[in-house]
């Protein structure tokens, strides 16, 4: 996984259709806060490898956070199937991450 936020966004339309979970990870690599939330988040994605995890730069003109009300840094988006399952902002732990990624898994797992 890259350090970096990607400051090459997909538009809303591409990730509506993105197929299983996927975590949208809204911020800037100058973002104190994610830095410091950059470990718990690696951490609990880690845990979960079928996970697709887009580290999105965000900020003025960036409709993709825009049109997902984002206003703090990081903002994690939870997705399964392109719908919002799930939301965490400016996370201080793994656990905190965890237990977003467990609102969309399937019971028995």
């Amino acid at each position: 996984m890259s350090n970096s936020y990607n400051p090459s966004n997909p538009t809303r339309a591409e990730v509506d259709t993105l197929p299983g979970l996927v975590l949208l990870n809204f911020g800037t690599d100058w973002c104190g806060h994610c830095q410091a939330a950059q470990a718990g988040i690696a951490t609990a994605v880690a845990e979960h490898p079928s996970l697709r995890h887009l580290r999105l730069e965000d900020g003025k003109g960036r409709p993709l956070g825009r049109s997902f009300g984002v206003k703090l840094w990081p903002t994690l988006v939870y997705l399964r199937d392109g719908h919002e399952v799930g939301r965490l902002v400016r996370p201080t732990s793994a656990t905190a991450v965890r237990q977003l990624l467990m609102q969309a898994e399937p019971e028995g797992t």
